[in-house]
């Protein structure tokens, strides 16, 4: 449940009223007038970074009317599947609601990357925001924002245990999906190549490592790869020379589409061999031959879900909650029971 309060940008008598002076004596050290006192100054400052007040055009805008501009804060790999069809879905929603979307960049998780990336969304006269918080950087950018500004995150998550509003697809519910159809098939175990955590934990792991935890299988060592379909190629040319591999979740469809790939160049079958499933249901994967077994997550519901949710926090509701899908198997030719 999260609260849905107004935003009310921070105007200059919040922040003289925080740090005990006088109107004028905020503007002075604001604008850089020398002649205030040191301990002025340090109040001052403090207050400005205790209320995040910025001295921008969005305050003017916000204190007039009602805002028709929301900010979209993502990281800078918005040229993926799942980034940009989750913008899509936003942008989307917000013009059959008669909103504009403006996109910030965040271009890395460190400290000033982060900051300089707030700054630059809240330069503008936003009403609020939709953070996308696949990666650690996205986290960060929500954190970094003011807890007057109605923000919404949209990510791969079962649950917001901060009780922030989110718009989620439940990875670690995908991931045990796919292990346990894998388990069904027959095979004794299921290996698991992960992409890149980015400092969070992978739903997607969790729900691979809990399913074979249930079933009392084998729980082998994570394969650690990059999300492109090079880095799958380079594990699958790995697999191909290991006989207790017969059926491997993979964290994307790239990783998925590359290691069918190498396992093809060395002459084993898929799914005859090796099954191969993958994570994220991309449009083309239904053509590759064979077609791959993927757990497809809706991107652009998850998009349109999380300005739902902006949206009824930028008209007052109040006890608002979290919306929370899971992702759906489909089942495809790259698996099937293991010959041996």
């Amino acid at each position: 449940m999260a609260s849905s309060k107004s935003y009310r940008a921070p105007v200059l008598a919040d922040v003289a009223k925080a740090a005990g002076v006088s109107v004028p004596t905020v503007s002075r050290v604001l604008n850089g007038t020398k002649n205030v006192a040191p301990e002025l100054v340090a109040r001052v400052n403090a207050a400005v970074k205790e209320l995040g007040y910025r001295p921008n055009s969005a305050a003017r805008s916000l204190r007039l009317s009602q805002p028709n501009l929301i900010s979209i804060i993502a990281e800078a790999t918005t040229s993926s599947y799942g980034y940009a069809n989750t913008l899509s879905g936003v942008e989307t929603a917000a013009q059959q609601a008669g909103m504009s979307v403006s996109i910030t960049i965040v271009a890395s998780d460190e400290d000033e990357s982060v900051t300089r990336a707030v700054d630059l969304a809240l330069s503008q006269p936003i009403g609020g925001a939709i953070v996308l918080e696949f990666r650690q950087a996205g986290i960060k950018a929500s954190r970094a924002l003011p807890e007057s500004l109605p923000v919404v995150a949209a990510g791969g998550e079962s649950e917001r245990k901060d009780g922030s509003l989110a718009a989620l697809i439940d990875e670690a519910a995908g991931g045990r999906q796919v292990t346990e159809y894998l388990l069904r098939q027959g095979h004794r175990t299921v290996h698991h190549i992960a992409g890149p955590t980015g400092g969070k934990v992978s739903g997607r792991t969790e729900g691979w490592r809990a399913a074979l935890q249930d079933a009392g299988a084998e729980i082998p060592t994570v394969m650690h790869s990059e999300w492109d379909a090079l880095s799958g190629y380079r594990w699958g040319e790995r697999i191909a020379g290991r006989d207790d591999v017969t059926a491997v979740f993979c964290g994307n469809d790239e990783i998925a589409l590359g290691v069918m790939r190498a396992l093809a160049d060395r002459g084993l079958d898929v799914p005859g061999d090796v099954s191969v499933a993958g994570f994220d249901g991309q449009p083309l994967v239904s053509l590759w031959r064979p077609s791959l077994t993927t757990v497809e997550q809706d991107f652009e519901d998850l998009g349109a879900r999380a300005f739902g949710l902006l949206s009824q926090l930028l008209q007052g509701k109040t006890d608002l909650e979290s919306s929370v899908v899971k992702p759906q198997l489909v089942v495809r030719e790259s698996t099937a029971p293991p010959r041996r």
